[in-house]
């Protein structure tokens, strides 16, 4: 990570930081938009080897250009797929966890096989893609050890009625990140998690014809205003950094003072 000299420039002062790198493996799941995108498109942009998943047949079923990176189909629910794609990636340095949905197929969270649903998208494949990893995680060679990064969320700390099974998993993949965390702290694989506040991406694009909703979020945070997605990738690069290879265990909140409120 070189960080560019303080200095000013038509009025502003840059203090932009770059990350490198070369030669890493790194696997974003959902990377086909939104924050998903933003993330492996900034890893690409620090040279490293790319690999995203997303739930159409192939790169071409998308509107984005996805020609920077390596695409695998996967739908997280189907275990064998998931279990197919472990074993075939021998060495991995850092791993995303970024897939998820709520609402799934534009059901009610509150129907318990709904909720299941949204628990196996968001937490148990997680689990299960990312435990299927740990040989590859190990293998890594890269300086402060290798990476998982998982993406949660503003209803892994406040509840959000509309969508309690999205929210319970995203609560409980701060346990899981913890818990991997310890586990695996002798293994040379740190485990973290960046708690997105509201961004604007594909999945927050419906507030716009919904102002009562979207006015009420603006209000929760401080910043006034939605993230960008990059802002949650250059997160997700630092905590993936050798300059933070003393974090584990640990959530940061790219909120814009959400959590504040």
């Amino acid at each position: 990570m070189v960080a560019a000299g303080d200095h000013q420039t038509a009025g502003h002062i840059v203090n932009d930081v770059t990350f490198d790198f070369s030669g890493a493996r790194v696997l974003v799941t959902g990377g086909t938009s939104g924050i998903g995108h933003a993330i492996a498109s900034a890893f690409a942009d620090a040279q490293a080897a790319v690999t995203v998943t997303g739930t159409r047949a192939a790169a071409t079923d998308y509107d984005v250009d996805l020609s920077r990176f390596e695409f695998r189909s996967l739908e997280l629910t189907d275990r064998d797929a998931v279990d197919r794609l472990t074993r075939s990636i021998d060495a991995l340095d850092v791993l995303v966890n970024n897939a998820g949905a709520n609402l799934p197929g534009g059901r009610d969270e509150w129907k318990p096989d709904v909720f299941a649903e949204a628990v196996e998208i968001n937490l148990l494949s997680t689990m299960r893609l990312t435990v299927g990893l740990r040989a590859a995680l190990t293998a890594s060679k890269m300086a402060g050890g290798a990476s998982v990064v998982s993406i949660a969320s503003m209803t892994s700390f406040r509840a959000n009625p509309i969508v309690p099974g999205y929210g319970s998993a995203k609560t409980a993949l701060l346990g899981l990140t913890r818990n991997l965390a310890v586990a695996w702290s002798d293994a040379g694989v740190r485990v973290n998690a960046v708690a997105a506040g509201v961004i604007d991406t594909p999945m927050t694009a419906p507030m716009a014809s919904l102002p009562e909703l979207r006015d009420a979020e603006l209000r929760h945070i401080p910043m006034g205003r939605f993230g960008d997605p990059h802002e949650v990738a250059a997160a997700v690069l630092w905590l993936s950094s050798r300059q933070a290879s003393y974090v584990t265990g640990a959530v940061l909140a790219v909120d814009g003072g959400y959590l504040a409120l």
